[in-house]
C-alpha cells in the first residue's frame, strides 16, 4: 500500500515538474521579450522616465519576475528570468526598438532601410486637424462641465489596488477637438503605444493598396508560401485575414505558451512564422482573433510595395496625409512592421486616424481609403456570431452572455473602434458625431466612460 502511495506521489511530482518545465519554456521568453521590448521602446521611442516604466509597465503580473538591464551606450535593453530565456531589444533611429531574434545583433544593426523623413513645419501654426492650432474648444450644444466630469472620472482610481492608469483622453465632436486631458508626465506630444489598435492601421494600409488596384479583398491572399493550389491555405482570401477568419491554427493567449507569445517574442520574421502554420478551420468559417493574421497582412504590404519604398509607405501614403507626425511603426528583425502591435503615436494623432474613418476615408478633401472601405470595416460577417468584428476594427456587437443585449449597452449600435491591450482605444460613433481616444496602462469601464461622454453631447 505504501509503495502505491509513493508511486502516485512520484507521478504527481513528475507531472508538476514536467508542466513547470513546459510553462517555463513557453512563458519565460514572453516575460523576457515583453519586458525588454517594452522598456526599450518606452525609453528610446517615447522618452519616458525609466523609474516610471519599471514601476508601471514592468510591475504587472508575471513581468515582475523578469530582470531587465538598460544599456544607454548602445540603446538596448536585455531581459531574462532567473538568468534564463535572455532577450535583447535594440533601438535604431527611425525604426524604434526590435528584439534580436533569428539574426545576429551585428547583422540587425547593419540593416539599412530608407525611412520616411518628417517635414520641418510649425504644426502649432496650422489649424486642426491638419495641424495643432486649436482656436476654440467650445462647440454648440456640448456641455463642457459634464464632459469635463466624464473625463475626470476616467482618470480617477476608485480601487487603488487595481490601478487604471489613464494617461490621455482626447474628445472630438463633429470633427472639432472639444476636450483633452493628460496625466502627469504625459502631454499632447507624448508617444504612447497603441498595442492592438495598430491592427486598424494595418487595415488602412491594405485599403490604400486596394484603392490603388494592387490588392483585391475577394481574391486569394498572394502569400508566397500559399501559391501551390494544392495547399489548403491557398484558399485564404485577403478578406479572411482582415476579418480574422483565415482558419490558421493560432492561439491568442498570453497566460500560457501559445503561438502569439512565440511570434512576438521569439521569431525574427513574424509574418513568415504565422503564414507557415497549418490550417485548422476552413477559411471564412470560424472567427479566431489572431495577431498573426495582422502580421501576414503587413508581410503582404511589404511584398506588394517593394523593399525600396516599404518603410516610407505608411508615412507617405497615410500618416503625413492626415496630419500624423508622431507615429512610429516598429519592425521585427526581418524588417517587416509588427502590424499587430507595435506602433507609438500621440493621442491627438490617433484621434486624426479616427477622424479619417469618421469621414468615410476622406481627409481634408482627399480620398485616402477606397469608397466603401469604411462601410466594410464596420460591418460584421457570417462567421462572427457575436457581430463584433469588421476589417481589423471592433464593433458594438452582442453580449456573449445575453445575445439580446449589446456588448456596450449604453452606447449606440453604430460604434466601431480600434482596440489595444490595456485600454488603448479609438472610438468612432457616427450617430453622435463623436470620436473618443483613451490611452492608459490598464483596462477600464469603457461603457461607463462612453455613456458619460455621450450624455454631455447634444441630443
Amino acid at each position: 500500500m505504501l509503495k502505491n502511495y509513493k508511486s502516485i506521489l512520484w507521478i504527481i511530482v513528475l507531472g508538476l515538474v514536467s508542466y513547470g518545465t513546459y510553462f517555463a519554456w513557453g512563458a519565460f521568453p514572453g516575460i523576457s521579450g515583453f519586458g525588454a521590448k517594452n522598456l526599450c521602446s518606452c525609453l528610446f521611442v517615447a522618452g519616458r522616465d525609466e523609474k516610471s516604466v519599471r514601476e508601471n509597465e514592468l510591475s504587472a503580473n508575471f513581468i515582475k519576475f523578469g530582470t531587465f538591464t538598460v544599456n544607454k551606450e548602445d540603446s538596448s535593453v536585455t531581459g531574462s528570468v532567473i538568468g534564463l530565456a535572455k532577450r535583447k531589444a535594440i533601438y535604431r533611429k527611425g525604426l524604434g526598438c526590435t528584439l534580436v531574434n533569428d539574426i545576429a545583433e551585428k547583422d540587425l544593426r547593419s540593416q539599412h532601410f530608407i525611412t520616411a523623413s518628417v517635414p520641418e513645419i510649425n504644426r502649432d501654426a496650422i489649424p486642426w486637424p491638419q495641424g495643432d492650432l486649436i482656436q476654440d474648444t467650445k462647440s454648440a450644444g456640448v456641455d463642457s462641465v459634464q464632459l469635463g466630469q466624464a473625463i475626470k472620472n476616467v482618470f480617477s482610481e476608485p480601487v487603488p489596488k487595481k490601478k487604471i492608469g489613464t494617461r490621455a483622453v482626447v474628445i472630438l465632436y463633429d470633427g472639432k477637438l472639444v476636450a483633452e486631458y493628460y496625466a502627469a508626465g504625459f502631454n499632447r506630444s507624448s508617444r504612447m503605444i497603441a498595442w492592438s489598435a495598430t491592427k486598424s492601421i494595418t487595415a488602412a494600409l491594405i485599403g490604400i493598396l486596394v484603392k490603388g488596384g494592387k490588392l483585391n479583398t475577394e481574391e486569394f491572399a498572394p502569400v508566397s508560401n500559399w501559391k501551390d493550389s494544392n495547399d489548403p491555405r491557398h484558399k485564404i482570401r485577403l478578406e479572411h485575414l482582415l476579418q480574422q477568419t483565415s482558419g490558421l491554427s493560432f492561439t491568442e493567449a498570453y497566460s500560457k505558451p501559445s503561438e502569439v507569445i512565440t511570434m512576438l517574442f521569439s521569431k525574427g520574421d513574424m509574418a513568415g512564422y504565422t503564414s507557415s502554420l497549418v490550417l485548422k478551420d476552413t477559411p471564412g468559417t470560424v472567427f479566431n482573433y489572431s495577431s498573426g493574421n495582422s502580421n501576414i497582412l503587413q508581410g503582404l504590404i511589404r511584398q506588394i510595395v517593394g523593399e525600396r519604398y516599404y518603410h516610407q509607405f505608411p508615412y507617405d501614403s497615410l500618416f503625413h496625409k492626415i496630419g500624423i507626425y508622431s507615429a512610429l511603426l516598429e519592425p521585427d528583425a526581418s524588417g517587416t512592421f509588427v502590424g499587430s502591435s507595435y506602433m507609438f503615436a500621440s493621442a491627438r494623432d490617433l484621434a486624426r486616424f479616427g477622424l479619417l474613418y469618421y469621414n468615410d476615408g476622406v481627409f481634408n478633401g482627399e480620398r485616402i481609403l477606397p469608397a466603401g472601405w469604411v462601410k466594410k470595416s464596420r460591418t460584421s460577417f457570417l462567421a462572427d456570431k457575436l457581430k463584433r468584428y469588421g476589417y481589423q476594427f471592433w464593433l458594438n456587437g452582442f453580449n456573449k452572455r445575453d445575445l439580446s443585449k449589446k456588448w456596450y449597452p449604453d452606447v449606440p449600435a453604430d460604434m466601431f473602434f480600434a482596440d489595444g491591450f490595456g485600454g488603448q482605444e479609438v472610438y468612432i460613433i457616427p450617430s453622435k458625431k463623436l470620436i473618443a481616444v483613451r490611452l492608459g496602462l490598464n483596462g477600464f469601464d469603457e461603457n461607463k466612460f462612453l455613456k458619460e461622454v455621450i450624455a454631455a453631447l447634444p441630443e
